[in-house]
């Protein structure tokens, strides 16, 4: 579109991402390029974890979710190009570099059920030229294995190993290191790990190895100095097996027989023929059971080798194991130096929390941190300093989809709130030691048992949530997140506290055991709570602990010493709560519940000072999707499932009082929208407001200077009435907010999220003639820029001091966003020109 004589042009870039791992046992990788896959709902998230530790992309072109990513590694020393992920839509993709991103090259269709597990790997054929192998496992019952030849960009299914009516759990590629012949471990429900290798050009089962008693979940593959291999498998009945297949030379193999009078541990053979340099050759193995590693009390789902090291050519591999478990506790495992016996080096892990355990974990490329993924998505990682390891700040997010998200009234942080059943509180950390400031999950001031559905802030420090029960709850922030908040950001918290009465305000919250309500605990309980605790083991990790953070609290001090205290709740609903919104000046809290008659859709405003109901509106038949308060609060606009909105607005006459009327509402005849209307927002000015539909139409909405005549017949629009055409869009539009500056003195950026999951950013201009309306696309976010799965909620973070001119001087500002992809993101709003 034109702006006063010249075109806008906006570029939108991602700042900040807010996302789990998937709750599957291999769905995270560490790749010697220093970056970490891992799949998250339907998309794979590039995590870089070196400061500042974010996550800068995400890749969608899965359907469905993402079970399973790996590196695949090369021969030598360098950084990996390439990954393999695994989804339940099906099918595999192999990604590629592509410049600072990854692009799908190659996807691997044929399985006829999710596809839970995949592993590739490079080698060589008889001509010597390399080429790319990828085993993929699905709940259909089969194996894959697709080969992409040198030069080619596809993989193409070579062979199917049928498994019958067994499941293949686990598999990994090794090359034999003597004759460069692949071999390929699954492990199936069993309860045993078959051996296969290429013979010909296809690949044959040569052993089974069997001991596990339960379900096998991991395996891996290490080489060590000495040629031998060594794989490690790890089983639900809580034991690692530690395999060694070494090459038997001729001589040795004909004195086998002899030592059979000597005890020793039970070895099997099998034989290998490869063709090396246009010649035959048969190479002979033998496997036998090296160690079995007893440490962990529950299911151990994963199992990794520490990766090799290189002093230029020569290759070094630390005799490092690492095992994840459902225990709650991570071991490092290494031969005892004297005796050769394998014996736990290192255990790190949670000790109490509601973490339900491990489902996998990583060595970094050089061996100095490890990283884990818990049964909440959340990651843990340590750093080893002078043989202990200490944890280090990541990156994590919802598990859930976020139905919910909000700014505090000065932009300070954002709130969300999950099917997760927590709130999260994500601020900027500005770290003395950092170049710029990153965002970082710095508080979870709920943890709840239901679904958090909606939040609004009341003030500053202060918010009020609504779930999937008839309670509001409302949350004060203590002192000891105010004073460590005040160290992250560097905002100024001495007047907020001095409001708060120092004296009276709450250092802390903990959770008593089997209850719902963050309970306040003061600076003279918090030591009487920690000597409790010592006596009663079983439920010590509800008690509160003071922190003096410098860093992003860890996942496990987010789960136990973050929450705030409850400070009131509110009953007057008679089904679950749906929406809030709170007044400009916190002093009107409005509040709606799921309704399917128009005396449950009633709007209940609660006066936020004596918590009592001021009054209730009536207007809606169904249930209130949205309720927004006008930006001066003069307004208050509700948007329902009947299709319908209504507008209240408070009389001019009497300021005191918090009372709202109706003063116009939309029928079936008046109303533009057929299907339910999700969303609304004010613009800047309090002038127009939008409804955004699941028929996929935006309209903008005001108060018309027509003057009527007696003839004409009263309207329930009153004097207000569409102000725009209808804007169509490809998919139902779920979410709207409008930028708090203009584009100029005329013209509004108006931001839409789709069921899709993307985001578009138009203008919009009145002029004199409606019939001359302008909408105009000013950019498009993709789902790898947005989201993949239905927006939830759109909100511009404020700002202090804006004017119709500030859009002009100072031509960034932030976006927060929301979806049922499990993801917060904030992205930077850049007006180029």
């Amino acid at each position: 579109m034109m702006e006063s004589g010249a075109s806008v042009v906006l570029d939108v870039k991602t700042s900040y991402v807010s996302s789990a791992c998937n709750r599957t046992a291999l769905c995270c990788d560490w790749g010697r390029n220093g970056l970490i896959c891992f799949g998250s709902c339907h998309s794979v998230a590039l995590y870089r974890p070196k400061s500042p530790a974010v996550i800068f992309a995400t890749l969608v072109e899965h359907k469905d979710r993402v079970n399973c990513v790996k590196w695949i590694r090369k021969f030598n020393n360098d950084p990996e190009t390439e990954f393999i992920s695994a989804s339940q839509d099906k099918t595999a993709i192999l990604w590629q570099q592509n410049g600072n991103s990854y692009v799908a090259v190659s996807r691997l269709e044929g399985h006829d059920g999710a596809v839970t597990i995949a592993d590739a790997i490079y080698a060589a054929n008889s001509s010597g030229d390399e080429h790319l192998l990828v085993a993929t496992a699905s709940v259909d019952s089969t194996v894959k294995i697709w080969q992409r030849n040198p030069g080619q960009e596809s993989c193409l299914c070579m062979q199917t190993l049928v498994r019958g009516q067994s499941l293949t759990l686990c598999l990994a590629w090794v090359i034999l290191p003597n004759d460069s012949t692949p071999l390929l471990a699954c492990a199936l429900d069993d309860l045993s790990i078959h051996l296969h290798v290429e013979m010909n050009g296809e690949f044959v089962e040569v052993m089974a190895l069997r001991g596990h008693e339960e379900w096998i979940r991991s395996l891996d593959f290490a080489v060590d100095d000495a040629g031998d291999i060594l794989l490690a498998s790890s089983s639900q009945d809580t034991y690692i097996r530690l395999w060694r297949i070494s090459r038997i030379l001729n001589k040795s193999l004909q004195n086998l027989e002899q030592d059979c009078d000597e005890l020793r541990v039970k070895e099997m053979i099998f034989s290998v023929s490869s063709i090396i340099a246009g010649q035959k050759i048969s190479s002979n193995y033998k496997v036998r059971l090296e160690s079995v590693l007893q440490g962990h009390d529950n299911w151990v789902l994963s199992t990794r080798w520490q990766p090799a090291i290189y002093t230029g050519s020569v290759r070094h591999q630390p005799m490092c194991l690492l095992s994840a478990s459902m225990d709650k506790t991570l071991i490092v495992w290494q031969p005892s130096a004297d005796s050769g016996i394998w014996m736990e080096k290192s255990r790190v892990g949670e000790i109490g929390g509601s973490n339900l355990g491990f489902f996998g974990g990583v060595f970094s490329p050089d061996g100095s941190h490890i990283l884990a993924h818990g049964f909440h998505g959340a990651f843990h990682m340590w750093h080893c300093y002078q043989d202990s390891w200490q944890p280090e700040v990541t990156c994590g997010g919802h598990f859930g989809p976020v139905h919910d998200i909000a700014w505090n009234s000065s932009g300070e942080y954002l709130i969300s709130v999950s099917s997760d059943q927590t709130s999260r509180l994500h601020g900027c950390w500005n770290a003395e030691s950092k170049v710029e400031s990153c965002w970082h999950e710095l508080a979870r001031p709920q943890i709840h048992g239901y679904d958090i559905q909606c939040v609004a802030m009341l003030n500053r420090f202060s918010f009020a949530s609504g779930a999937d029960e008839k309670v509001i709850r409302i949350f004060q922030a203590p002192r000891n997140f105010l004073e460590n908040f005040h160290t992250l950001t560097g905002s100024d918290v001495s007047e907020a506290l001095e409001q708060l009465e120092i004296s009276h305000v709450a250092e802390g919250a903990s959770v008593p055991a089997l209850g719902l309500s963050n309970k306040a605990v003061y600076s003279s309980d918090s030591k009487s709570l920690r000597t409790e605790s010592k006596g009663n083991n079983e439920y010590s990790e509800n008690y509160f602990a003071p922190q003096i953070l410098t860093a992003p609290p860890t996942e496990e001090n987010l789960l136990q010493n973050t929450l705030w205290p409850e400070e009131q709740k509110l009953y007057g609903h008679g089904y679950e709560i749906f929406a809030l919104a709170c007044h400009p000046n916190g002093l009107v809290l409005a509040s709606a519940c799921k309704a399917t008659k128009s005396e449950h859709a009633s709007i209940i405003l609660w006066n936020t000072i004596s918590w009592r109901i001021l009054t209730r509106l009536e207007s809606h038949s169904l249930t209130v999707t949205q309720l927004r308060f006008s930006h001066k609060g003069d307004f208050l606009l509700s948007v329902s499932r009947d299709r319908t909105w209504s507008l209240f607005q408070k009389p001019s006459s009497d300021l005191s009082e918090n009372l709202y009327k109706r003063v116009a509402f939309s029928d079936k005849k008046t109303s533009v929208h057929s299907r339910i209307i999700w969303a609304c927002a004010w613009t800047l000015d309090d002038q127009y407001f939008i409804t955004v539909s699941r028929d996929k139409r935006a309209v903008v909405w005001g108060a018309k200077d027509d003057q009527k005549t007696e003839r004409d017949a009263p309207s329930c629009l009153a004097n207000y009435g569409a102000c725009s055409s209808c804007l169509e869009l490809p998919d139902s539009i779920t979410a709207v907010d409008t930028a708090p500056t203009k584009l100029s003195n005329n013209c509004y950026l108006v931001t839409f999220g789709l069921e899709s999951g993307v985001i578009w950013f138009y203008s919009w201009s009145q002029e004199t003639n409606q019939s001359n309306d302008s909408w105009s696309s000013l950019f498009f976010m993709t789902q790898s820029m947005a989201h993949h799965l239905p927006v939830k909620r759109l909100q511009f973070r404020p700002q202090k001091t804006a004017t119709e001119d500030d859009f002009i001087k100072d031509s960034t500002f932030e976006l927060a966003s929301c979806s049922e992809d499990n993801s917060v993101k904030i992205s930077k709003v850049i007006r180029l020109k």
